[in-house]
């Protein structure tokens, strides 16, 4: 057995937990949007054609804010065909993912299910092949409230009180070859300065995210944030960051590691931010809207004969996670709770069927995937500080990374409430791992419970006709002796353990 120890106190800590950490993605690809979220006809639909009974699942997720419309779509979409009449809106084709777009599904629609589902909406605007006016357009629908051509309109489309939508994407993956109307760096970071301007103007507490570098395998990566950053700098409140992670050529080892290079990919961002402002003598410290994630393999995707017939939501990346996936999809959240310092927004990529936590069938159920697992429990109990811990654990070699842990741990500490949570995970494949905590800093508690996520099977999965052969499991082995912590992590395993002051009444996590 491999043993490990860290030590908490609740004097030191990283930052508080945003609650946009828990964010999601909804984009017009694949069944993300139809047959997914939106299927009129399904014996679930309420009147607006929204499922209800993935409604029922995003709010068990606890995702508390979604992306919208893309992603890729986003770069050649006109926000005007998805608003009014559905029997006026024009079908177009739509050049990022090679399919029909009905518009029956827009801007108003998603608005009603975000509330609905009690997310905070996040708006992308499209800067690939529109501009300035086109947003401010859009800006103006959205929030102004009335004595407008624009807002009048919205008014009588159905929504009397604007949208109120304060957190805005200024594009999408601008520095990507496949995407629509694809920039410089300096094209970008001055039509992105214009738009931020703009929009300003209309209302200057927006909160605006400026596009980052797709990936940080990207070869302009570093050079595209600062180039961009030295323009936007100063009209934005974010720079976005995209990563996804797959085992690459059987490289398990690495593929467990992929925190690591989050957090590495974390870092180089945040060091660049922070040169521009040491370069313009600014204060002010850029946050960073980490608004695409997840585990894709995307190489078994192939976008050139993914569609060839222009067909309406086509199944896309419908990737079918294991429990390994879900372990490494904890592990990637942990990494986001320990950088929350600066990372205050994040989406993971997708909602509903494309690479995502829920699937559905049309006509049929939705079900829980693995990765549902630990983003549900994190989002459920995350509250109050991240601690700034000190760990020690035992590491191993990666093609990757070179030398990494093989067990991380991430806590945060809710005061008012005397809740300390432990988040940990152990990335070895065969052997168990003991970890020891010190909390001689807090008063007397006592664990309230503590569920993990593995399987004998690393490979086990959820499907539709066996929805929870994968679920949170009890985790055994935890004891609380005096400020003692012991935990008995199985091998590729993800874990929550609940602890509270020993005379607070015992209760479960609540959701977000």
């Amino acid at each position: 057995m491999l043993d490990g120890s860290f030590v908490a106190h609740p004097g030191f800590t990283v930052g508080s937990v945003p609650a946009r950490l828990f964010g999601s993605f909804v984009e017009h690809m694949g069944r993300c949007v139809y047959t997914g979220i939106y299927e009129p006809g399904h014996t679930s639909a309420d009147g607006d054609g929204f499922r209800g009974d993935v409604l029922d699942l995003v709010r068990e997720l606890g995702v508390t804010s979604v992306r919208y419309p893309g992603g890729n779509f986003a770069s050649g979409y006109r926000w005007e065909d998805g608003v009014g009449p559905r029997e006026g809106r024009p079908q177009r084709l739509d050049l990022a993912w090679h399919t029909l777009e009905t518009n029956q599904f827009g801007l108003d629609e998603f608005i009603r299910w975000a509330r609905r589902a009690d997310v905070e909406p996040m708006l992308a605007v499209n800067l690939g092949t529109r501009g300035v006016a086109a947003a401010v357009d859009l800006l103006e629908y959205s929030n102004h409230p009335s004595g407008t051509t624009l807002s009048d309109r919205r008014i009588v489309h159905g929504a009397a009180d604007p949208h109120d939508v304060r957190i805005w994407c200024l594009g999408n993956e601008m520095d990507g070859p496949w995407q629509i109307g694809h920039k410089t760096a300096g094209e970008y970071g001055r039509l992105a300065m214009e738009t931020a301007k703009a929009m300003r103007r209309l209302d200057p507490t927006l909160e605006l995210v400026a596009c980052g570098s797709s990936h940080a395998g990207m070869p302009t990566f570093g050079a595209w944030e600062s180039q961009v950053l030295e323009e936007v700098f100063d009209e934005v409140d974010f720079i976005s960051l995209h990563a996804y992670y797959e085992p690459i050529d059987g490289d398990v080892a690495s593929f467990l590691a992929s925190a690591v290079g989050m957090d590495r990919f974390i870092a180089s961002v945040v060091a660049t931010a922070d040169a521009v402002a040491a370069r313009r003598r600014s204060p002010k410290r850029l946050s960073l809207s980490f608004d695409e994630w997840n585990v894709w393999y995307a190489r078994r995707f192939d976008p050139t004969v993914a569609t060839p017939d222009w067909r309406p939501a086509p199944r896309l990346i419908e990737d079918e996670y294991s429990v390994l996936d879900a372990v490494v999809v904890g592990g990637l959240l942990m990494t986001l709770l320990r950088r929350s310092d600066r990372v205050r927004a994040a989406s993971l990529a997708q909602l509903v069927n494309v690479i995502a936590p829920i699937r559905s069938e049309p006509g049929g159920p939705a079900w829980r995937q693995t990765i549902f697992h630990p983003f549900a429990q994190t989002a459920a109990r995350a509250r109050g500080q991240v601690l700034d811990l000190r760990l020690s654990v035992p590491s191993q070699p990666t093609r990757r990374y070179g030398e990494t842990p093989l067990a991380d741990v991430v806590a945060t500490w809710d005061e008012p409430g005397g809740s300390l949570v432990v988040f940990a995970t152990n990335r070895s494949l065969d052997e168990p791992m003991t970890l020891a905590g010190d909390l001689g800093a807090f008063a007397r508690l006592e664990v309230v419970d503590a569920l993990a996520v593995y399987d004998d099977d690393q490979n086990a999965s959820n499907t539709a006709s066996d929805p929870d052969r994968v679920i949170p499991r009890r985790l055994e082995g935890v004891e609380l002796h005096g400020s003692r912590l012991h935990l008995e992590l199985p091998p590729l395993s993800w874990a929550a353990v609940t602890l509270a002051p020993s005379d607070a009444p015992r209760r479960d996590a609540e959701p977000r």
